[in-house]
């Protein structure tokens, strides 16, 4: 072989060297540095249009309704509600999140009125220790007076009542949480 075709094979395995370094640095980013957060849809405009400026991001945020049941995907049956449940939670219902299997199982925490970030980072909330986990799993966030749960953007998802959380959604009392190897519920 001449020197010259040595030395683009040289250059063209180097290229591809540095292009899987990127693809693997790239892949790995989220659990690197977190994800983007998606924000929560706003209120209606003319009702946060009498809002003043300096009140709090909870009076700006429109709740969904507590009676609405919740409309089934395209091409998915209706499922009954499982036998146990006693409805959405909401601030007046749910003081606490309990771990029921996992790593930290019989685990009790109080919650306010901030949101509840789990994952594997030290920055979380609930810190949950497992490969199953990411970063920054999940986020379980009160918008008005209703308690949802947020996936965001992990690897395995977020799992509520064994349907995998895609949006923001109401979470029941008593219904599975499952992130990572890890099952939680809201209690009262």
């Amino acid at each position: 072989m001449s020197e010259l075709t040595l030395l683009l094979l040289r250059i063209g395995f180097l290229v591809m060297l540095w292009a899987f370094v990127f693809v693997v640095v790239y892949s790995m980013r989220s659990d690197l540095f977190g994800v983007r957060v998606r924000k929560m849809p706003a209120a209606d405009a003319a009702g946060s249009a009498g809002s003043s400026p300096s009140a709090g991001t909870a009076a700006n945020v429109a709740a969904p309704p507590a009676s609405a049941p919740k409309a089934p995907a395209a091409g998915k049956p209706a499922r009954p509600a499982k036998s146990g449940r006693t409805g959405l939670a909401t601030t007046e219902t749910v003081s606490r999140i309990v771990v029921t299997s996992g790593p930290k199982a019989g685990l009790e925490l109080p919650l306010g009125t901030e949101p509840l970030t789990i994952g594997r980072s030290s920055e979380s909330g609930l810190v949950i220790r497992d490969d199953y986990t990411s970063s920054h799993h999940a986020r379980l966030m009160l918008w008005g007076d209703q308690w949802m749960i947020q996936d965001l953007d992990s690897t395995n998802g977020t799992w509520h009542d064994g349907e995998r959380v895609h949006a923001p959604t109401p979470v029941l009392v008593g219904a599975p949480l499952k992130v990572g190897a890890t099952t939680f519920e809201l209690r009262t």
